[in-house]
C-alpha cells in the first residue's frame, strides 16, 4: 500500500517507506497539532458564515462517504421496479424490508432488515452522462466545464469537498481534514478528476490511501527505524527546518511550499501513536474483520470506522478502485466496477452486490453498536444510475444484456447524524427513468454534508487570489430529517 498525493502538474508523486522513515524524525508534533498553513487558511480567514441552522446541522462529529465509481444500477439496488415489464424490471426480484411498502433487490438481504435504519432518495437526478465529469460533479458539488467528459484531472479544477473542508476548517484532531480510501477511483484506468486540491493546491487534498489490503501494510511505511535515537530523529527535523528557511526565498514558488506542507503533515502523523494506530487494521478482531468482509471494499469500511473514532471528519471509501476493473481483470471481484454496460445481471449477482450488501451493514451496524451512528453521517452514492432498458452495448466487453449510463434519476442511500429512519425521499417514475417528485441534486448533498458537518453551505472561501467561491451549489436536503 502507499500514500499517494498527486502534484499540480498531475505528476505522480509516491512517499514510500525509504521516503517515511528519511522524513520520520520530527518530535514532539501531535495529531492535534495543525499546520501552519492550514491555519492560515481556516474558516475564520475567510468571509463564509453561518447564517442559519436548518435541520441536521452540526450533528456529524465525521462523513462517512461510500463511493460506488461506475454509475450503481438503481433498478437492482435502491429503486426495483418489480411490476414493469421484463426488459424494465430485468432478471432480478426484490424482496421485502424492515420497512412497511419498501422493497430492495433480492441480493441485498442485509441492507433490507437494516432499513430502518437509513433514508433512500429515490430522486437523485443531473444531466451529466459521462464518468469522469460526473464523478467530478458528485466529489466537488461542481459541474465540470466540459460536461459528458473524461478529462485528466488538471490545476484549475474546483477542489474536492474534502480540501474545501481543510480550506475553510482544518482539524484539530488529525493531520487531515479528509481521508480517500481504497482509491484513487479510476476511469478505468487513469485518475477521475474530483479527487484532489484542485486550484486550491497540494497542501488541501486529502490523504489518498490505496489499497488496505496489500501485503505492505500502511504501518510498515509509518514506523520510524527501532534503532534510531530520539536526538537523531530531532536532529532530521532540525535539519529539514534549516533547508526550509534557505526556501523561504523560493516561498513565491507554489510546489515548493506544497511540499514542504506535505512534509509537515507527514511528520505530523508519524509523529504520534494514536494518528499512526488509527490505520492498524491488526489492532481488530479477527471476528470484526471477517464481518466486514476480508476484501478490499469490506476492509476500507472498517478503516473507515477506525477513523471515525479518530475524529477525521470526511472519509471517503471508494467501494471499487476503477469503474470497470471487469474489462481487465474478467472473474476477480475485487476488480469489479459499477459500469455494467453489458453482463449487468452475471455482475451483480456474482460479484458486486454480495459484498456491497456484506460491507455496507456491517458499517452501520458496527457504527451503532459503538454509539457513533448519532454523529456520523454515512451517505452511499455514485456518479449515476443506469438506464430502465436493458440491452446489449455492442461497443463494450460481454454479450449478456446491461444497463448504459443515467443521470436523470438514480438513488443513494443516507444515514446517521439525525437523518429520519426508514424513510424514502422522492421517486422516479414506473419505470425507473425520471424523477416523479422532489429531485435532488449531487450540489444539494454537497450541501448537506457541510450542513451536517456545521458548515454553513451558503457561505464562501477564498481562492489563492482571493476570489470568492461559493462552498456549494445547493441546499441542503432538509426532508432528511423530518
Amino acid at each position: 500500500m502507499s500514500l499517494r498525493f498527486v502534484a499540480d502538474d498531475r505528476a505522480g508523486l509516491r512517499i514510500d517507506r525509504r521516503e517515511w522513515l528519511r522524513i520520520g524524525g520530527l518530535a514532539g508534533l501531535g495529531c492535534g497539532v495543525a499546520s501552519s498553513l492550514s491555519q492560515q487558511s481556516a474558516f475564520s480567514a475567510d468571509s463564509a458564515r453561518v447564517l442559519s441552522r436548518p435541520d441536521g446541522f452540526g450533528r456529524a462529529k465525521s462523513v462517512v462517504v461510500l463511493y460506488a465509481s461506475g454509475g450503481q444500477s438503481q433498478l437492482e439496488t435502491w429503486d426495483p421496479k418489480p411490476d414493469a415489464p421484463e426488459q424494465i424490471r430485468g432478471e432480478f426480484s426484490s424482496i421485502a424490508t424492515s420497512v412497511s411498502g419498501v422493497r430492495l433487490c433480492e441480493y441485498l438481504p442485509r441492507m433490507a432488515q437494516l432499513a430502518d435504519q437509513y433514508t433512500i432518495i429515490r430522486s437523485m437526478s443531473h444531466d451529466d452522462l459521462d464518468h469522469g465529469s460526473a464523478i467530478y460533479l458528485s466529489l466537488t458539488g461542481q459541474f465540470h466545464p466540459q460536461k459528458s467528459s473524461n478529462f485528466p484531472p488538471r490545476p484549475e479544477d474546483a477542489p474536492s469537498l474534502g480540501a474545501i473542508l481543510h480550506r475553510v476548517r482544518p482539524t484539530s484532531q488529525f493531520p487531515y481534514s479528509a481521508i480517500d480510501l481504497n482509491g484513487p477511483v479510476l476511469i478505468p484506468d487513469l485518475p477521475s478528476p474530483g479527487q484532489d486540491g484542485g486550484f486550491l493546491g497540494r497542501t488541501y487534498e486529502p490523504l489518498m490511501v490505496g489499497d488496505v489490503t496489500a501485503p505492505s501494510a500502511i504501518l510498515n511505511g509509518l514506523e520510524p527505524l527501532p534503532k534510531l535515537p530520539t536526538i537523531r530523529q530531532s536532529a532530521r527535523s532540525s535539519l529539514l527546518a534549516t533547508i526550509d528557511r534557505a526556501r523561504d526565498q523560493l516561498e513565491n514558488h507554489r510546489s515548493t511550499r506544497a511540499m514542504s506542507e506535505l512534509y509537515r503533515q507527514a511528520y505530523t502523523l508519524l509523529a504520534n501513536p494514536k494518528c499512526r494506530l488509527a490505520f492498524d487494521l491488526t489492532q481488530e478482531p479477527e471476528a470484526v474483520r471477517n464481518r466486514y468482509g476480508r476484501f478490499r471494499s469490506g476492509q476500507a469500511c472498517l478503516l473507515a470506522r477506525r477513523l471515525v473514532e479518530a475524529e477525521v471528519p470526511l472519509i471517503t471509501v471508494f467501494l471499487n478502485e476503477s469503474i470497470r476493473g471487469q474489462d481487465n481483470e474478467f472473474g476477480v471481484t475485487d476488480a469489479y466496477g459499477w459500469d455494467t454496460h453489458n453482463d449487468i445481471f452475471d455482475s451483480m449477482k456474482a460479484h458486486l452486490l454480495p459484498r456491497f450488501d456484506f460491507s455496507v451493514s456491517a458499517l452501520l451496524e458496527d457504527l451503532q453498536t459503538r454509539g457513533l451512528l448519532d454523529t456520523t453521517l454515512v451517505v452511499c452514492m455514485g456518479e449515476f444510475g443506469r438506464a430502465p432498458r436493458v440491452a446489449v452495448e455492442p461497443n463494450f466487453k460481454g454479450s449478456s444484456p446491461g444497463r448504459k449510463h443515467w443521470a436523470a434519476v438514480y438513488s443513494i442511500m443516507l444515514a446517521g447524524a439525525g437523518v429520519g429512519k426508514g424513510h424514502v425521499i422522492g421517486a422516479s417514475d414506473r419505470i425507473g427513468a425520471y424523477p416523479e417528485s422532489s429531485p435532488v441534486s449531487p450540489g444539494d448533498v454537497a450541501a448537506t454534508i457541510f450542513s451536517s458537518l456545521g458548515i454553513d453551505p451558503a457561505g464562501h472561501y477564498n481562492d489563492p487570489t482571493g476570489r470568492p467561491i461559493p462552498l456549494a451549489t445547493g441546499r441542503p436536503v432538509s426532508e432528511l430529517y423530518h
